[in-house]
């Protein structure tokens, strides 16, 4: 029955970034240069209904055990965000190239956007490179040391590092997200993609994530996935939790496969130029980002901003910014 579950709100995540519109090519190259803002619509309206419900699940059962803010990454380089920071830049910079990331890839899998299934290789390739080589090398370098005793730890939340109430951070979070939203759908124009309002889409996303903290016990992240599926090329065993991870994966491209055949408007994608050669580079540089940050756009974007994560803040932060300065100097 997990297994179904699991299924079933993998495919209800599916055809929700398929109704949105945030799948399609057009929409995440655009909103990286600035020429059209669905994407940050529908992304900040998911987050901010997302955090609504993660901060009610919290007040009902303060010891989930999935609800736990994400750690930072840290490699060891220059910080204890350095992984978040530099995976970041390289997740931004491969959705731009790719016009995809590692949730809305496989959305574009089960709609028939060409472009990704280049993109799909780039991120099993990077799968593969992760899982075989580049984790294992990381994992062998010296557990950074401390210069001075008195040095603080990094924080897990926003809240703790800004010394603030949770409730004031998550009310300020919701206001700057909600502001965000309706100034972009007064003052701006989206384009044919939009089958439906992009906050609507949003909405639709922050409902399969309700959906999954319902029935699964806990919130949506896709990268994950791509790194079982490498270890698993590589002859490693599938236990039931990453086989379960996958399977959900595989509901995204089932989900949007039935959606956009039972309403064929939804389906419909906006011409964009990305070759591919460009989106299987993309593809590898956003998996490997998103592994080296320990999430991706749904894993630190939709679920760690709701978790009000430190590391999803920076993660986020550095991925928008790397994809913005790729955007502007690609066109």
């Amino acid at each position: 029955m997990s297994e179904i579950n699991t299924l079933l709100t993998g495919a209800a995540f599916g055809a929700a970034l398929t109704a949105s519109g945030v799948f399609q090519p057009s929409v995440i190259i655009s909103q990286l240069n600035f020429t059209n803002f669905h994407m940050i619509q529908t992304f900040l309206t998911a987050a901010a209904g997302s955090a609504a419900t993660v901060s009610i699940a919290q007040a009902l059962q303060p010891n989930h055990p999935n609800l736990v803010p994400r750690p930072p990454s840290n490699l060891g380089l220059f910080g204890p965000y350095d992984g978040n920071i530099l995976g970041g830049i390289l997740l931004g910079s491969g959705m731009m190239l790719s016009g995809a990331c590692p949730g809305t890839v496989l959305a574009q899998l089960g709609v028939g956007v060409k472009s990704g299934v280049y993109a799909f290789a780039g991120a099993s390739l990077a799968g593969v490179a992760w899982s075989g080589f580049l984790k294992p090398l990381l994992s062998q370098c010296p557990a950074p040391q401390k210069t001075n005793s008195s040095s603080p730890s990094p924080t897990a939340t926003v809240y703790e590092t800004l010394g603030v109430s949770k409730g004031a951070v998550l009310l300020g979070l919701e206001a700057m997200f909600v502001g965000i939203v309706i100034a972009a759908a007064k003052f701006t124009e989206v384009g044919p993609e939009a089958k439906i309002p992009p906050y609507y889409g949003g909405i639709l996303i922050a409902g399969a994530q309700l959906l999954s903290l319902i029935v699964r016990g806990c919130l949506v992240g896709m990268s994950t996935s791509y790194e079982e599926v490498g270890g698993w090329m590589l002859g490693g065993k599938l236990v039931p939790e990453k086989y379960r991870n996958m399977l959900f994966s595989a509901g995204v491209i089932v989900g949007s496969y039935f959606l956009s055949h039972a309403v064929p408007r939804f389906g419909e994608v906006t011409d964009v130029v990305v070759s591919p050669l460009s989106a299987a580079a993309g593809g590898f540089l956003m998996i490997l980002g998103s592994r080296m940050a320990g999430g991706c756009t749904s894993g630190h974007g939709i679920s760690g901003i709701s978790l009000l994560a430190t590391s999803s803040f920076l993660t986020v932060g550095a991925t928008f910014a790397a994809g913005g300065l790729m955007g502007l100097l690609v066109g």
